[in-house]
């Protein structure tokens, strides 16, 4: 048998894959979530997150440390607000002291190059768990878009790179952008989560947050996963409206409105592989069902091919050093 064309020719090595393979993961390309608890010397692993951590601030600019010697350039960071700090306002979100704008600092005074991102939404301060302001068993609109913006300041104010609004509150993109250049903030980033669908793997994040909402669901503000279109329509809202970067979340689930964003726009697309993502690869892993090495360059491939140009993963370290060897 004579062929014109043997495609095998281009598979038949380590090195000849590598000379001509199409998508390459690198460590820049990742953002490290961090979960930060109140406390000196605290490092409490999450159960349903195996092998990741909430600490205090002193053992998260630790790790910041870490994580800037390997190449990771950016984090993006969460906190557990204290119970009884928690109302339906979300006052503490803006609070100059609070746990974020303390984090936010420390951070950026021992790694003054590393990126930061901050989580912008209500739920960690909610006393009911739902990233808006609750009146009649409605999540608001407006009023809630009010606090964003002055939760957004603030970041601002600690040293924030980039505010990351999670929420889906409508016009909260262009509200923020707003608020932060009459603020003179006029070089702080805006990392929307512009297609953020209500999934059922956010389970572990709310476990690591104590945010689950109290009441009913988050479907009246995140997005429908039987939809497409409606993502777009989202994203090119936000960009009007000031977004730098902009994300789908979660990731794997939604490979396909990964590449349809990516070739409707004109800014980076971020992706979120999230907490339920994470969790499915360790369990399984841990079960002898699967390679966890390969499965997380595999499935960080997958979404980078999709049209990531950045992604959120809590397997950033993990990722890093397969990268490496």
């Amino acid at each position: 048998m004579h062929l014109q064309r043997r495609n095998r020719i281009l598979r038949q090595t380590p090195a000849i894959r590598s000379l001509v393979a199409e998508t390459i993961l690198r460590p820049a390309d990742f953002i490290a979530p961090l979960f930060i608890d109140e406390g000196q010397n605290v490092e409490t692993e999450i159960a349903s997150m195996q092998g990741y951590y909430r600490r205090s601030i002193d053992l998260t600019v630790k790790e910041v440390k870490a994580l800037w010697s390997m190449g990771i350039k950016s984090v993006l960071i969460f906190i557990k607000c204290k119970d009884e700090l928690k109302d339906n306002t979300g006052k503490e979100a803006w609070n100059k002291n609070g746990l974020m704008q303390r984090s936010i600092k420390a951070i950026k005074d021992a790694v003054p190059e590393m990126v930061i991102m901050t989580d912008v939404a209500l739920d960690p301060f909610s006393s009911y768990g739902h990233d808006g302001i609750v009146k009649d068993g409605e999540i608001v609109n407006d009023e809630t878009v009010e606090a964003l913006v002055k939760m957004s300041i603030s970041h601002a104010q600690a040293g924030a790179d980039f505010v990351a609004p999670s929420d889906m509150m409508d016009g909260r993109i262009g509200a923020i952008r707003n608020g932060l250049e009459e603020n003179g903030f006029t070089k702080t980033g805006i990392m929307s989560y512009s297609a953020k669908y209500a999934s059922c793997f956010y389970g572990p994040f709310r476990d690591a947050l104590d945010s689950a909402p109290g009441f009913g669901d988050k479907k009246t503000y995140q997005m429908d996963y039987a939809n497409r279109t409606e993502a777009i329509k989202e994203t090119l809202m936000d960009i009007e409206e000031g977004a730098d970067i902009v994300m789908v979340k979660p990731a794997l689930a939604y490979l396909d409105i990964i590449r349809e964003i990516k070739n409707a726009v004109e800014v980076p697309v971020s992706a979120y592989q999230v907490s339920g993502e994470y969790a499915m690869i360790k369990a399984s892993a841990k079960m002898g069902w699967i390679d966890e090495n390969k499965a997380i360059l595999e499935t960080l491939t997958s979404i980078k091919r999709a049209g990531a140009d950045l992604i959120a993963t809590y397997f950033a370290k993990d990722a890093v050093a397969l990268i490496n060897q």
